[in-house]
């Protein structure tokens, strides 16, 4: 658990953020292989109806995944902001308050979650043929959902506290859990979906508890700072957890933008296609959550280096790292657009055997859904740089239209227009008018000013919230479109 030395106020941008990616990517990879080997043993060793219940039920993992991620990015935009002005103690607080407001919530939907399994997921869309197996997986993973948070948050936090190393070997030790655990349980135990849910719950909740060991560290900088439950204290947490949730809300609404395009599309692939639609639509989502994380991988490496010296004033070196991120962004999405269009029948065998009907539709399929990934890059990669300099507001405009608006318009859309091949572009075509979106704002700022310098103003409602931590005026202004 030794921390990295990493100086965030004087570091080149391009060495500082190498240092963050390797092991940020590398630890996100390994979260990638948790979601696709459940995918994989599921798929073989149950089966394409297996692979559709846990999609149908795979909304409620992004929802504490969401959680977790909210925030975590709120808890460290805040913290680094106060560890750029020397204030330890209040980060201490912010990661803390966090951490146990984060978990109660998810003891409590949990809990609400599984006392009407059947009920949930027949909301989820789930068939009569498919609602044994999605409720059998779903009360076994489900009461996890606090570990799965805690997971993401904390690995904010440790990069923050300058070890993203150790943020690394949480998740790959969390993953190669699974990846044993999912083979052992299903296919020598033969516990079937069991199985596969208990995996994935053990080795989420071993990756949780060395975060809170980590934090738990004297040691360290960021660690836990012991909760007051007096009336101010309760005041003031409030008020922090408010203002968290609203810079983190996006992270929050990504995961459910996901969890959101798995809801509709499994709605409209059962509809056009009955249940092998979903199952290879299944596919599809598991692909598309690694492919996120990549982006947010790039996105969460900036984020510090970002907020901190957003802190500073130093707007040239946020420009920079934003700049960065994004170029690393899309040339990691023109690579996966690439593979996935050339090598879709070769990923879908890792899934499905070729005797099953999803087979030839995903085959089909992902190539198309693949031409959105480049923009899926941008997309990301903006709404982390809208987060980190306290911009909530744009971030959280762009996260509802590409993930909601959009998307559901373009699901319902799209089939009508040009039949099955529309299901597959609706995804793809959300995420091109969320870009043309975020240039249309490039654009208008660039006219606003005649220097190529973007003033996006502060909103009343942060200003009041924290005042202290808050860059005053026009030197605060964040230089989005100077390239």
């Amino acid at each position: 658990m030794e921390r990295d030395s990493i100086d965030f106020r004087n570091t080149d941008i391009a060495a500082l953020f190498r240092k963050l990616l390797l092991p940020t990517v590398l630890g996100m990879i390994f979260s990638a292989l948790f979601v696709i080997t459940d995918g994989i043993f599921v798929g073989k060793g149950i089966g394409s109806d297996a692979l559709a219940a846990v999609n149908i039920v795979a909304p409620l993992w992004l929802f504490s995944t969401g959680i977790g991620l909210m925030f975590g990015v709120g808890a460290s935009v805040v913290a680094s902001i106060h560890l750029s002005h020397g204030k330890v103690k209040a980060a201490r607080i912010n990661i803390t308050q966090s951490i146990v407001v984060s978990s109660l919530l998810l003891i409590g939907t949990s809990t609400l979650f599984c006392s009407f399994a059947p009920q949930v997921v027949h909301l989820l869309g789930g068939s009569e043929r498919l609602t044994p197996l999605a409720v059998e997986y779903m009360v076994w993973f489900v009461p996890f959902s606090v570990f799965t948070a805690l997971l993401n948050s904390g690995m904010f936090f440790l990069r923050l506290d300058g070890s993203p190393n150790f943020a690394m070997m949480c998740n790959v030790v969390a993953a190669i859990l699974n990846i044993i655990l999912d083979y052992l349980f299903i296919f020598p135990f033969g516990w079937g979906m069991f199985g596969a849910a208990i995996a994935s719950a053990i080795g989420t909740t071993v990756g949780a508890l060395m975060i809170i060991i980590y934090l738990s560290h004297r040691k360290c900088a960021l660690r836990f700072y012991p909760v007051k439950f007096t009336r101010k204290s309760m005041r003031l947490t409030r008020r922090n957890i408010g203002y968290m949730c609203r810079l983190g809300s996006s992270a929050f609404l990504c995961e459910v933008a996901i969890a959101c395009m798995m809801f509709v599309g499994n709605i409209v692939f059962i509809h056009y296609l009955q249940e092998e639609g979903v199952a290879a639509f299944s596919i599809a989502c598991y692909f598309f959550p690694i492919i996120f994380m990549v982006y947010n991988a790039i996105a969460q490496s900036a984020q510090p280096i970002i907020s901190y010296n957003h802190g500073l004033h130093e707007e040239t070196r946020v420009r920079r790292a934003y700049l960065l991120a994004l170029k690393t962004a899309i040339g990691c999405g023109t690579v996966f657009a690439l593979v996935t269009i050339f090598f879709s029948s070769e990923i879908v065998s890792m899934f499905i055997d070729r005797s099953y009907p999803a087979y030839e539709i995903a085959s089909k399929g992902l190539p198309l859904y693949a031409t959105g990934f480049i923009f899926f890059a941008v997309n990301i990669v903006s709404i982390g740089y809208f987060q980190s300099v306290e911009r909530a507001r744009y971030a959280t405009i762009i996260t509802l239209l590409r993930g909601f608006v959009l998307l559901t318009a373009c699901f319902f859309g799209l089939p009508l227009l040009f039949g099955n091949p529309g299901i597959w572009l609706a995804t793809p075509l959300a995420e091109l008018l969320t870009t043309l979106f975020i240039l249309t704002i490039y654009i208008k700022a660039k006219r606003k000013h005649k220097k190529n310098i973007v003033s996006l103003q502060h909103g009343n409602d942060d200003k009041e919230i924290l005042p202290k931590i808050q860059t005053p005026g026009k030197k605060a202004c964040m230089n989005f479109c100077h390239t």
